[in-house]
């Protein structure tokens, strides 16, 4: 089982609104497409929102903790991402990927507490019906706080968690987790020895940056991989490119 996250930023250009990088994501779906022609085994995706669903959540001042209780807002940030999910199901499906969409917006939310709930066996029957289920950053209903964004990272963690996934992939803009001279750092297995290198994203980010990503998976029993679209093909093939984080 692997889990496999397209960050938005490698698939729309991030720093212009709904904008795809169609090239970025058809390079991504072929090496998805090519890698499931030679291994069968279950695959998930999940997408983030990129230029997309972080552009309107931050329009309406909406992230994972501050909610809205704005219908508008809300159909602003889901359409925008339903309208991403479909270029990326469009791109799989040309290419023989069975590919459908679980929109979170849909099936998720979040507790008083603000935990994620997402049931999972929606995606478990999909799976074993030979689909392979494209989840996405998205809007949804937090108790006590209206509707919040759930990010990419936030559904790999839960899905890799719940799926016993062995394991999970970021695809990102950058090789791999970068040191203060832009060294890929090759392992981590504990934040503190890295909290001083990771910063916030350099565009509109309303999910964390890679502080986030690297606190999400350090939580996961599966072994997880951040690294470029380049790398992309190679983790697909069984390698552990870019950061190792376990």
């Amino acid at each position: 089982m692997i889990v496999l996250k397209l960050g938005g930023s490698v698939i729309t250009e991030k720093d212009r609104a709904e904008t795809l990088d169609g090239d970025a994501l058809s390079r991504a779906a072929d090496a998805i497409a090519a890698a499931l022609e030679n291994d069968r085994e279950n695959f998930v995706i999940v997408h983030g929102g990129g230029s997309f669903g972080h552009h309107n959540a931050s329009e309406h001042g909406v992230s994972t903790t501050a909610g809205t209780r704005d219908a508008n807002a809300v159909l602003d940030i889901h359409g925008a991402m339903t309208t991403l999910n479909r270029f990326v199901l469009s791109r799989l499906l040309e290419r023989g990927v069975g590919a459908v969409p679980v929109h979170p917006f849909s099936t998720a939310h979040r507790d008083g507490e603000g935990r994620l709930e997402l049931p999972t066996g929606q995606v478990e029957t999909m799976l074993a019906e030979g689909f392979v289920p494209v989840l996405h950053g998205d809007v949804i209903a937090h108790a006590g706080a209206g509707a919040t964004v759930v990010s990419g990272d936030e559904l790999v963690a839960t899905l890799a968690r719940d799926l016993e996934a062995d394991r999970v992939g970021l695809c990102s803009t950058v090789p791999g987790v970068l040191d203060e001279g832009d060294a890929v750092i090759d392992r981590i297995d504990e934040f503190d020895a890295v909290a001083d290198v990771l910063g916030a994203s350099d565009a509109t980010d309303v999910t964390g940056g890679m502080a986030g990503k690297v606190r999400t998976l350090l939580e996961l029993e599966a072994k997880a991989s951040i690294f470029g679209l380049e790398s992309l093909e190679s983790f697909l093939e069984g390698a552990a490119p870019g950061t190792t984080i376990d």
